[in-house]
């Protein structure tokens, strides 16, 4: 077993351990840096796997989160086994959209294209009634599943949560070590040399794009779900660019880069916002926030995950190479 891999059973070990030690407090902020986490993983298959930079993920967040209260049934609880794979594919679908149109597009053109098409389910659910506007909408029953499963209760919310980031992790790890995300890799590292070969790649960054969306809705689901409350800011470019730093600072191009970087973007917002350690500093915590951000990139260019790496080369010395790396390098 690689270092890698205990390195993934150790920390989901330790999130399924946490509520024996944890209060309340701790369990509903934990379970709210796992549904970022899914978030995070859902853009590092279409960036870090693909290449492909989208600055729109928080429309298919949003999406995901608005069909889970306007799909619900109202004074009463929808079933989870329904309600569940709609949010799904509702943002799959429209994902499946700005994919099909945005992708004939690339670069900076394609990064402005998916924020655009973001903004614009933004102003839908901001500037209407559809969505309640920018007081945002209320689930007032949270979904069950039949008499064993509430999601009402932190606990059970907080063991579903686990058990989707866990599924989300597993299904990328395999898609990753599949021809298909093999392919994946390769239309990153050099999309033309793939075209040489006989790909043809405007598919696979299809689906490979809606898959990153569909993810993005399960997500939204789980917000709407645990907060039993939805308003336009999950939808916002904020939202976007928070997340595409997650995996930034956690590390591209890795799955628990990914997940790194959700808990330690989450936990440094929640360490500037703290009162007790900053003082009247915490107001002004998006700056302290910004700084540790830009430091990090800076010194790890390689990311959080990389941080043992860059050390050891520092060390012993970078090793030396004996062959060119392959096209399509998988690194869960």
């Amino acid at each position: 077993m690689s270092m890698k891999t205990i390195f993934v059973f150790t920390c989901f070990a330790a999130l399924v351990l946490w509520p024996l030690s944890a209060g309340s407090y701790g369990i509903d902020l934990v379970t709210k840096i796992m549904i970022y986490a899914i978030l995070a993983l859902s853009l590092e298959l279409a960036v870090g796997t693909t290449g492909l930079v989208c600055f729109g993920q928080a429309g298919f967040f949003g999406i995901g989160a608005y069909a889970a209260v306007l799909l619900s049934p109202q004074g009463e609880a929808a079933a989870l086994w329904w309600l569940l794979p709609a949010c799904v594919v509702a943002a799959g679908l429209y994902a499946m959209v700005v994919g099909a149109l945005s992708l004939r597009t690339k670069g900076v053109y394609f990064i402005m294209v998916t924020l655009a098409f973001a903004q614009m389910a933004y102003y839908v659910v901001h500037d209407t009634s559809l969505g309640g506007g920018t007081d945002g909408i209320y689930l007032t029953m949270k979904p069950v599943l039949g008499d064993w499963l509430d999601l009402d209760k932190p606990l059970v919310m907080y063991a579903f949560t686990l058990l989707g980031l866990m599924l989300a992790f597993a299904f990328l790890s395999l898609l990753l070590r599949s021809p298909f995300g093999r392919a994946l890799a390769g239309i990153r590292v050099n999309e033309q040399r793939m075209r040489a070969t006989g790909f043809s790649t405007y598919p696979y960054k299809l689906a490979a794009f809606t898959l990153s969306g569909a993810m993005a809705g399960f997500a939204g689901f789980l917000f709407a779900v645990k907060d039993g409350f939805v308003n336009p800011e999950l939808m916002s470019w904020h939202q976007s660019g928070a997340v595409l730093v997650m995996i930034i600072l956690g590390g591209l191009g890795h799955l628990r880069g990914a997940l790194i970087g959700a808990f330690a973007f989450a936990l440094l917002q929640e360490l500037f916002q703290n009162e007790a350690v900053f003082g009247a500093f915490a107001k002004h915590w998006h700056l302290g926030l910004g700084l540790t951000i830009i430091a990090s990139v800076a010194l790890l260019p390689r990311g959080l995950v990389g941080v043992l790496g860059q050390l050891r080369e520092r060390l012993v010395g970078r090793p030396m190479r004996r062959g060119a790396a392959p096209i399509a390098e998988v690194r869960p």
